[in-house]
Parts: structure tokens; sequence; C-alpha cells
């Protein structure tokens, strides 16, 4: 039994770091196509109104997939949906190497985030249902330090292809691509996750419209409004850093991306002092002061002005903040407080109505810059503070754990088999 113990260990980290750099991939994505549409301007004659238009298009496809990837997830495995959808993220890289206009631009655009998107969910509930108790909150944490890393990533890499012109954004979209092929190939040796092999033996994947009633209302009700609120800020900092960097602070666009080696250490920091606390009481305390770190670093370029010192602070405090409270505590709370046939597709829908709410805001967010950055950023500041104070009255109190909940109902109940057993032995009864 002691044996079994460093071996399922084992197992457990290679599964959350396969499936976990999902994450890597949707930040690097993300960021990778925020910087990479501000360099094709120039050379394929992208407008304004474009760039917006393109930016919208993936976070609207990101939802999407994350929608119907996560629905997927549930009825017919986390190993193979998950290796499709990688599988769309490389085709959907090497149409945005290869685009000349916007209308190839368009078209990978949209496969990329319909691959990312439907990737994330899935990906989260194999990393959950692999681990062990022990580890799966670290493991969870963990992906949320891929998540920084892969923004991190695409900011090194535009950092120094940035000046490069067209040729830039393909490596852009290339150093995606790449990652995604090489996960394709990890997530082939992947066995499928047992505890959903276990679930999908014993009954039928649960409708989705349970989420709306009993005891999944509150948490999924909560989830949304919380990651719909913080994300919408988060996306539109992140997605626009580059444009904000350019347009409004007169950055450099190689200059503006070394923001994200600035703040590296940073992420990486407070990503793994996350991990430590994440299946601990103490992670509302955190998510408390994390929140206000979190508001606060939107506060600071308008207060300050916006400069290479200011975007590089806020974007600092902002790294602190979000590895408290934002994508880590959502992956966690969401992966504890559904059984394992809803679980992707509460967070699949949770995560698509929050892209779908940025994708809407990002078609307007170039014009908003242009009207007034300091009000855009300060509204930024509020929203993500009323979706903190969602979060913190959704999940103050006692914790769900719903992978202990259904441990007991297999320990306690009779297997079919036996309960047959027992009726022809004793059709009336006990």
């Amino acid at each position: 039994m002691n044996d079994r113990v460093p071996v399922q260990h084992r197992r457990s980290w290679r599964a959350g770091v396969v499936a976990g750099m999902a994450s890597y991939v949707d930040a690097a994505a993300i960021v990778s196509t925020g910087t990479a549409l501000v360099i094709y301007q120039g050379p394929l004659h992208l407008s304004a109104g474009q760039v917006g238009a393109l930016s919208g298009t993936l976070t609207a496809a990101i939802a999407t997939g994350a929608l119907l990837g996560g629905r997927l997830g549930d009825r017919f495995g986390r190993r193979r949906v998950f290796t499709a959808t990688m599988a769309m993220v490389v085709v959907g890289c090497a149409l945005m190497v290869l685009s000349t206009g916007f209308a190839p631009l368009l078209l990978g655009t949209l496969v990329l985030g319909l691959g990312s998107g439907a990737d994330l969910p899935v990906a989260l509930a194999m990393v959950s249902e692999s681990a062990t108790d022990r580890t799966r909150a670290a493991l969870l944490g963990f992906s949320n330090v891929l998540w920084g890393v892969g923004a991190a990533a695409a900011g090194v890499v535009a950092a120094v292809v940035g000046g490069w012109g067209r040729a830039g954004g393909q490596l852009l979209y290339g150093h995606v691509g790449a990652i995604a092929l090489l996960l394709v190939l990890a997530r082939l040796s992947l066995p499928e996750s047992p505890v959903w092999l276990t679930a999908r033996r014993e009954r039928s994947p649960a409708p989705a419209r349970l989420l709306l009633r009993g005891r999944h209302l509150r948490p999924f009700a909560a989830l949304l409004g919380f990651y719909a609120l913080t994300n919408l800020a988060a996306n539109t900092s992140g997605q626009f850093g580059a444009y904000v960097a350019v347009n409004v602070a007169g950055l450099p666009v190689d200059v503006g991306s070394r923001l994200s080696l600035l703040v590296l250490p940073v992420t990486v920091a407070a990503g793994l002092w996350f991990m430590r606390i994440a299946g601990t009481p103490r992670r509302m305390a955190y998510f408390a002061s994390g929140g206000a770190c979190l508001t606060g670093a939107y506060l600071v370029p308008p207060l300050f002005g916006f400069s290479l010192a200011t975007l590089a602070l806020s974007a600092a405090v902002n790294a602190v903040g979000g590895a408290f409270a934002f994508e880590g505590i959502m992956k966690t709370w969401a992966q504890e407080s559904f059984p394992t046939l809803l679980r992707a597709t509460a967070q699949g829908t949770v995560i698509a109505a929050a892209r779908y709410l940025a994708a809407a805001f990002a078609l307007v967010t170039p014009a908003l810059l242009r009207l007034d950055p300091s009000l855009l950023y300060a509204g930024l500041a509020a929203v993500s503070a009323a979706g903190l104070a969602v979060g913190w009255l959704g999940f103050r109190g006692a914790r769900r754990d719903e992978f202990a909940a259904a441990a007991r109902p297999v320990q306690l109940r009779p297997t079919r088999a036996a309960a047959e057993s027992q009726a022809r032995v004793s059709p009336l009864g006990s």
C-alpha cells in the first residue's frame, strides 16, 4: 500500500502537468493575439475596428468552445476530447501564421479560440480527477502558475520579436502552436480519468439543467458572477495590454511586451504560494487580501498616469492579487463544487459566460481607450471589486468537496449485482 503512494503521486503530477498545460496555451494564445494583432496592423493593413473584431472573435470562440467542450468532456470522456481540442489549437495557430489578410485571420482566430476554449474545462477536470486528495489543490494551483507562465512566455517572445514586423507575429503564433503540438503527443499516452470511468459506469451523464437546481445552484451562480466580472477586467487589461502600452503610453511594441518579463518572478512566486494554501482554510483570508490587490492594480495607471513604470507596477500588483483571488481559486471552487458528470459542464459554462461578456466588451475597448483610458481603468477596478464581492459571499463558510461526497456512496451502497442477489434471497426486503 505504501509503495503505491509515491507511484500515484508521480502519476497525478504527470497528468496534472500535461493536462494543466491547457492553462499555459490559453494564456499564451490570448496574450500572443493581443500583441500579434498590433504587429499585424501595418503589414496586413488592419484597421482599429478589425483589430477589435478579431480580439472579440477570439474571446467569443473561446467561450463557445468552453461551453461545448465541457459538455462533451462529461459525456464522452476527458482524454479523447482534450486530445482533439489541442489538435485544433495547432491548426488554428498554423492558419494565423499563414494568414495574409483580415478574412483568413478571422478563420484562424475562430479555430484557435474554439480549440483553446473547449480544451480548458475538460483538461482541468482531468487534472482534479487524476490527482490524489493530497495533490489535488496543489495541482489546480499549479495550473494557475502555468497560466501566468504562459502569459509571460508570450511576453518574452514578443519582447524579442516585437520589432520584426509580420515575422514577429508569425513567431508568436508559432510558439503557441509548437507547444500545443507537443501536448497532443504527450496526451496520447495519458489514460482516461479513473474518476470519470467509475462515474460513467454507474450512471448516465447528468443533464445540464441540474446546475440550476438544489445544492448546485448557489456555487454555480456564485462562480458565474465572480468569474464573469473579474475576468472582464483581467481579460481587458491582458488582451489589450500591448495596445495600451503602444497607443496610450507611447511605448514601442517590444518595450511594452517586456512588462511580462518584469513581473514573471512575482507571478511564479505568488502562484507557488497559492499552491501551498489552496487546500487549507486560510485560502479565504488570502482571497480577501488578493482581491484588494487585484482591484488596486487597475487604479495605478489612472492615478499616476500611463507610463512604463506605472504599467509595470500595475502588472506586478495584479499578479499578486490574481494568484489568490482570480483564476486559481475559481478552478479550485469549480472542481470541488460539482459531481463528476457535471464538473466539466459547470466549469465550461462559467468560462463561456465570462468570455462572452469579455468578447462583447472587446469590440468597444479600443474606442473607449481612445476616449478616456483613465476612466476605463477606473471602471475595470469597480467591476473587479463587484465580482470579488460575489465570490466572497458565495464561498465563505463551510468548504464543499464533491470528491469526498462521491467516495462515500461507493463505500456504503451495495453494487448492483449484490443488490439483485439480496433481492433474490429475500424478496420482501429486511
